[in-house]
C-alpha cells in the first residue's frame, strides 16, 4: 500500500512539474512576443481615467493617464502617458469590450504599448495581455499576479529588446 501512495505522489509531482514548465515556457513566449511587438514598454501608476463619447458618438472611449516610473523600451517626452481604449461609462451608459484591459485608479502596472499610426495615440498592445498588474508581496517585493518578481520580468524584457 505504501508503494502505491509513493507512486501516486511521484506521478502527481511529475505532472505538476510538467504543467509548471509548460506554463513557464508559454509565459516566456508571450513576454517575448509582447516585448518585440510593443513600441513602448513602461512601468507606472494609473492616476486618472476619463470616459467620453467618440467624435461620432458611436462608442465610448476611455483615456487612462499613467504616471511613468520607468521606460523599459522606447521613451516619452515626459513622465506621463495617456492611453486610449474602447469602453467605459458616460452619463449612465456603459460599454464593455472583451479582451480589453481594465484599469483601477492608483493601480501599479507594467504596460506594452503600441502607437496608433492614424491618431498618434497609445493603445495597449495585444489587448488585456499587454497589461500586467503589479503588487507588493509581504516582504515588499513587487510581483506580478503570477508571482514573477518585477526585477526578473524586467530583465527578461530587456533581453528580448536588445
Amino acid at each position: 500500500m505504501q508503494l502505491k501512495g509513493n507512486f501516486f505522489v511521484f506521478v502527481l509531482s511529475f505532472v505538476l512539474f510538467i504543467q509548471f514548465t509548460v506554463l513557464s515556457q508559454s509565459n516566456q513566449a508571450e513576454v517575448k512576443a509582447l516585448s518585440r511587438g510593443a513600441d513602448v514598454i513602461l512601468t507606472g501608476k494609473v492616476t486618472k481615467q476619463q470616459s467620453e463619447w467618440a467624435q461620432n458618438k458611436s462608442r465610448i472611449i476611455t483615456k487612462t493617464t499613467i504616471q511613468v516610473d520607468e521606460y523599459l523600451k522606447g521613451n516619452g517626452t515626459n513622465g506621463v502617458v495617456v492611453i486610449n481604449h474602447p469602453g467605459g461609462e458616460v452619463d449612465g451608459v456603459g460599454e464593455l469590450y472583451s479582451h480589453m484591459p481594465e484599469f483601477q485608479n492608483e493601480e501599479e502596472v507594467l504596460l506594452f504599448l503600441k502607437k496608433d499610426n492614424k491618431s498618434n495615440d497609445y493603445k495597449v498592445f495585444a489587448g488585456e495581455d499587454g497589461k500586467i498588474s503589479l503588487l507588493k508581496d509581504n516582504s515588499g517585493v513587487i510581483m506580478t499576479a503570477s508571482k514573477i518578481s518585477l526585477s526578473s520580468l524586467k530583465a527578461q524584457i530587456k533581453s528580448y529588446t536588445e
